[in-house]
């Protein structure tokens, strides 16, 4: 199953391309890869999103901006209480479409924390949550610190069941992303995990039609030598690093292994694909709140062990 990676490592429009193994950024090969030091990857098998052309590689925050994203959160389960969230525990700017509701939802983010939490001290593993089983492609994205490193990132742009594919690549992305070494106990409360649904697969004939903030984009292009590469950049990645399309452009062909110089001809040659996605971030500490809000009601007196949640 083709995957691919999300966010920064390090905040720059340059570096060595296709930094990662089989599937890495701009690779021809199937398989999991990472951004690098840098953002956004893809591989180059094809798979179904939906009713649009096939695609992969990763994405992150879309749909049409709105600002009442947080109130259109979908029902949570016992524990899961929708109000009173910090700044953290938010969709992605440009979540949601219009008034629509959105899939994805704070305890997706719970349930990756379970799914991590129980691996790391040797728990039994998470029942299975009540949030939709719907097929979604998926990522999810680890960062740590207060400046919010990225720790890491992989996902699919096949459609997977959802509580499936986050059990799958919420360890993908924490244990096996190749630019970092697995994560440790330690670490967690210092974690932040987001999970992106992606939506809205759109091919567009000219490589400028994307909005920057609001669309994924995956580009797949032919290198010097003739062979097809593929690189992909989630929606929040340009507008984080505060690049404009060809910056955002050009940074993706480096990543995907281009090395010739980038000319406006050669852009216009890229074949590009834009996207949208449904976006959830949650701290380590808004998780705990969580849980334990959710054994406390349920009269249990201490906060482990989280698999428990769901009954």
């Amino acid at each position: 199953m083709a995957a691919g990676c999300c966010g920064v490592k390090k905040q720059k429009l340059s570096g060595s391309p296709g930094s990662g193994g089989p599937g890495g950024a701009g690779s021809g090969a199937a398989g999991t890869g990472h951004c690098g030091s840098d953002l956004g990857i893809g591989s180059s098998s094809t798979v179904a999103a939906g009713s649009v052309n096939r695609v992969n590689g990763l994405g992150g925050p879309g749909g049409s901006s709105s600002t009442n994203s947080t109130n259109a959160l979908s029902p949570t389960p016992g524990g899961y209480n929708s109000t009173g969230l910090s700044p953290n525990l938010s969709p992605g700017s440009g979540s949601g479409s219009g008034g629509r509701k959105m899939v994805v939802s704070a305890e997706m983010c719970c349930f990756c924390f379970d799914v991590l939490y129980c691996h790391l001290y040797n728990y039994q593993a998470p029942r299975t949550p009540r949030f939709t089983n719907d097929p979604y492609p998926l990522f999810v994205t680890w960062k740590i610190g207060r400046d919010k490193r990225l720790r890491g990132c992989i996902g699919t742009f096949s459609a997977m069941n959802l509580h499936s594919g986050l059990r799958e690549y919420t360890l993908t992305s924490a244990l096996k992303d190749s630019r970092f070494p697995p994560m440790t106990r330690d670490e967690l409360p210092r974690l932040f995990c987001s999970v992106s649904l992606l939506t809205n697969f759109e091919d567009v004939g000219d490589y400028l039609d994307w909005e920057v903030g609001v669309h994924g984009i995956r580009i797949e292009f032919f290198n010097e030598k003739g062979s097809k590469r593929t690189a992909t950049y989630l929606p929040e990645v340009a507008k984080e690093q505060g690049w404009d399309h060809i910056q955002t452009i050009d940074s993706l062909l480096r990543k995907g292994g281009y090395k010739a110089p980038i000319t406006n001809d050669f852009r216009k040659t890229i074949k590009l694909t834009r996207y949208r996605s449904e976006k959830m971030t949650m701290s380590y500490a808004e998780y705990i709140g969580h849980r334990q809000h959710h054994h406390y009601q349920n009269g249990i007196g201490h906060p482990l062990p989280p698999y428990n949640h769901y009954s």
